[in-house]
């Protein structure tokens, strides 16, 4: 098999273990701020025993550090924000919305490499915006899940660009150790703040505990490292445009376990469906516009 495919379908099979992630989201009862602490704090201990196991070194430079510790912020905000949007919403509607990823990536991609916003970007961005009206109007209910959603896709765009750049300087389980530790520590202080800190927080359920070993070592230990491997050898647009088949296999996924709580009116559908064509069309046209021109895909 060749690299490029190998590279694509291992991608595939990432952003298929993210949609699962939105449907361990709804089945654990935990609240959306202490289910990530529990991920990213299982998470880390678990790629800390494969950094040892491997012999690979922590230290990094001051300013790598500094650049893993505000990623980490990023990523358990960008977490927060997610999980918030499926308890105030549903699988469905969170990962629809959640689409606009690719959007806000062709939005922050010219600033970050400075260069100029192309004229059918701004055209697609419009056709985006159409599609979340109708998502909206769908039912007023969902309108905290969605602009929750909205966050988490922008943050997931900013932290992407981020990992993009730092993967070319580290390794991706050290990238993802610290920065998953830092955001351990982010909403450690948080919940200590706010009184949280408490024996309540460690009085879990079997099932939970089951399923949030599941949301640590496979969709995050695992899915992490090898997302920000492939940075190596993927753009962190195609990245995203790619996790844009997230909320389709998610709300399959969503659909077949937890069945008529899933079902939404015609009109999420087309809203939904207009985003997700959008970003394509999008990512077919920016393709053709880097033919011939040197660049990591």
């Amino acid at each position: 098999m060749q690299p490029k495919l190998k590279n694509y379908l291992h991608l595939h099979l990432i952003v298929f273990i993210w949609g699962f992630t939105a449907v361990l989201g709804k089945l654990i009862s935990l609240d959306a701020l202490p289910l990530v602490w529990y991920r990213m704090l299982m998470a880390s201990v678990l790629i800390l025993g494969f950094i040892g196991a491997k012999r690979y070194r922590l230290k990094v430079t001051k300013k790598m550090l500094i650049s893993l510790i505000f990623t980490g912020i990023i990523i358990a905000l960008h977490w927060v924000t997610f999980f918030g949007a499926i308890k105030a919403s549903n699988v469905s509607v969170a990962l629809a919305t959640i689409s606009t990823g690719a959007f806000f990536a062709a939005l922050i991609e010219p600033l970050w490499y400075d260069r100029k916003i192309i004229g059918y970007e701004v055209v697609f961005g419009l056709i985006v915006i159409l599609g979340l009206y109708l998502i909206f109007n769908v039912d007023t209910s969902y309108s905290q899940g969605i602009i929750l959603a909205l966050v988490s896709a922008l943050l997931a765009t900013i932290f992407s660009m981020m990992n993009g750049q730092l993967i070319q300087k580290e390794r991706p389980s050290v990238i993802s150790f610290y920065e998953l530790t830092s955001g351990v520590i982010l909403l450690t202080m948080y919940l200590g703040f706010k009184g949280k800190l408490t024996s309540e927080l460690f009085q879990i359920s079997v099932s939970d505990l089951f399923y949030l070993f599941i949301l640590a070592s496979i969709c995050t230990a695992y899915a992490f490292i090898a997302s920000v491997k492939l940075l190596k050898h993927i753009s962190p647009y195609t990245v995203m445009l790619t996790v844009n088949l997230e909320p389709v296999y998610g709300i399959i996924l969503a659909f077949a376990i937890f069945g008529e709580s899933e079902k939404m009116d015609p009109m999420f559908y087309v809203g939904g469906s207009i985003i997700i064509a959008t970003v394509i069309a999008n990512g077919i046209l920016k393709n053709r516009r880097r033919i011939g021109k040197p660049a990591i895909e």
